[in-house]
């Protein structure tokens, strides 16, 4: 329920574990594979000099550098600016506002206000939801934590609800008093807004989760 590039850093992950797989399966064979060692005791110096051979033809005009080790470079800087870049995209989405008013937000539907009203902006912080939520389910002795995540949803504020359950807790019941909480706080609010009802399992539990979309 956020922008983070899911399919992105799956690829990577991907492409960096294949990578990773084969230099491990390359070090297992040299280490163990007597024909292996050979091969690459044959192949690893002449294709350092073949490296060498083509850097060293690759010069530029009245320099001692190479236009690969130039290219070599600006590869190096692309990298590194695409690693930002992709820093940069994780966890995007994330609202720190559940709901907010017009700047006239007293104003009625003729643009008047009533006795006693001034014009005003009301906004409601995730992190107030996140505080009646705790309150709500502060009673109960099955719920080891709670967080509350306001994140953009199609282009509407959604809400993440994360409910840390014990051990023997019944999901379905905590998913319904979570459900029942967040429908006081619509009515609170004036606003319907979708939730994500995640209930899941602490460090000391081990519970099978349950999600419910309110």
């Amino acid at each position: 329920m956020n922008s983070t590039p899911r399919m992105l850093n799956r690829v990577l992950i991907l492409l960096a574990g294949l990578v990773l797989l084969a230099a491990g399966v390359l070090a297992v064979l040299l280490a163990a594979v007597p024909s292996v060692t050979a091969w690459w005791r044959g192949w690893a110096p002449q294709a350092a000099l073949a490296a060498g051979r083509a850097f060293e033809g690759a010069r530029v005009p009245g320099t001692s550098l190479s236009w690969l080790w130039i290219a070599a470079m600006v590869l190096t800087i692309v990298l590194a600016l695409l690693m930002v870049w992709w820093v940069a995209q994780q966890g995007r989405g994330r609202r720190d506002l559940v709901a907010a008013t017009a700047p006239d937000g007293g104003a009625g539907p003729g643009g008047s206000l009533a006795d006693g009203e001034v014009p005003g902006r009301v906004s409601i912080a995730a992190s107030a939801v996140e505080q009646a939520l705790r309150s709500g389910l502060a009673e109960r002795k099955d719920v080891l934590g709670t967080s509350v995540a306001a994140v953009d949803f199609e282009g509407s504020t959604a809400l993440r609800v994360k409910v840390v359950a014990r051990h023997g807790a019944d999901p379905g019941d905590l998913a319904a008093e979570a459900e029942r909480l967040v429908a006081s706080l619509d009515s609170v609010m004036g606003t319907r807004t979708p939730v994500l009802v995640h209930i899941a399992s602490g460090a000391r539990a081990r519970l099978s989760r349950a999600e419910r979309v309110h």
